[in-house]
């Protein structure tokens, strides 16, 4: 039985170590390395497709007493990817106001409490399907 474990496990890290990480993925994890030398942590991160015109939304609870930053990465085919954050009332918070499909976003809130973090795609430059989009929550 412990054979039969031990060979599953190595299949499971073999198979992980082979996967190629996407462009969107690539370029988050880069920027949350990068984070992690100016003191800040992961809180979250993922990666999802979007259509054009349509949101991923996600619920995180957001600690007060720290800063928090969503970061994202969009494949290159993305013109403008937008965060928006929203409280659980479904009050508009705080939203990015670039034109790019990198867009960060920097938040302290008030209270503790569940927010919601959304993924707007808003354009793409060429293709008309669906495009690959990273985000991660981090904090200090």
């Amino acid at each position: 039985m412990r054979l039969i474990a031990t060979t599953l496990l190595g299949l499971l890290l073999a198979t992980s170590a082979a996967a190629k990480d996407s462009e969107p993925e690539t370029c988050l994890r880069n920027k949350v390395w990068d984070g992690y030398a100016d003191g800040w942590g992961i809180r979250t991160m993922t990666t999802t497709e979007i259509q054009p015109g349509k949101t991923k939304n996600y619920l995180v609870t957001l600690y007060r007493g720290n800063e928090y930053r969503i970061l994202t990465c969009g494949q290159s085919t993305v013109a403008n990817l937008d965060v928006l954050i929203y409280d659980a009332k479904g009050n508009l918070i705080s939203r990015d106001t670039t034109t790019d499909r990198e867009p960060v976003l920097s938040f302290t809130p008030k209270d503790t409490s569940a927010y919601y973090v959304v993924l707007y795609l808003r354009e793409l430059k060429r293709v008309k399907r669906a495009a690959e989009v990273s985000m991660a929550v981090v904090y200090k």
